[in-house]
């Protein structure tokens, strides 16, 4: 299915009802993934289309709903939903926090995904797959956060206290958390996918704004 604007992912992990209405407000089109179509029930949000293999799935789906149910057990729901959900970017609700195993699967599916920009709001934080080169705006003493799901190298870096070019970053090796803005400007570069970037959830708007040149 084509959605030529953004579209809000909702998973079946606990999020805030703000954090939904700060997502349709960048996104519109909203998307459930299997169980995520129960917390918008809850709420009294009807999307419009269910996506995944459905085993989770508690609540009716509304009429006029699109369901699109996919059995194979290969990929999760998340990552049915990027592959059968085109848009131009995603921000997603309900997929980080919970429980750690989904949080780990949702990592490796958001650097596995090669379409349009997808950002996700937790409790605390915003997460997005790092693409090679990005840069934005962050006040002093911003939490700057890089973990690789897989191997990657910074390339160069300007605004963070540690600085990044070179550095070989691989989970169980070295990784990148905890680094802090120093004000103003922040950009890091890497030679290829692999690193998710995790910032104070505060940065939502500033991070779609960072990878989608229309907002």
């Amino acid at each position: 299915m084509n959605f030529a604007a953004g579209v809000t992912l909702v998973g079946g992990a606990a999020f805030a009802a703000d954090d939904l209405a700060r997502a349709q407000a960048l996104a519109a089109h909203v998307v459930a993934a299997d169980g995520g179509a129960d917390a918008l029930a809850a709420l009294n949000v009807v999307p419009e289309a269910v996506v995944g293999d459905m085993d989770s799935l508690r609540s009716a789906v509304p009429a006029g709903v699109r369901v699109l149910r996919l059995a194979e057990q290969e990929t999760t729901d998340f990552e049915k939903c990027l592959a059968h959900v085109d848009a131009p970017f995603y921000v997603g609700v309900g997929f980080i926090g919970g429980r750690l195993d989904h949080t780990l699967a949702v990592l490796h599916g958001l650097v596995r995904h090669t379409g349009g920009p997808v950002v996700l709001i937790g409790e605390a934080d915003v997460v997005f797959a790092a693409p090679r080169d990005w840069s934005m705006d962050m006040a002093a003493g911003a939490r700057v956060s890089f973990f690789p799901v897989m191997p990657c190298r910074g390339v160069e870096s300007a605004g963070l206290r540690w600085p990044i070019d070179g550095l070989a970053l691989a989970a169980g090796a070295q990784i990148g958390t905890s680094n802090e803005a120093l004000g103003g400007r922040v950009s890091a570069a890497f030679d290829g996918p692999g690193v998710v970037t995790i910032l104070p959830k505060a940065y939502v708007e500033a991070v779609v704004g960072s990878l989608v040149e229309e907002i």
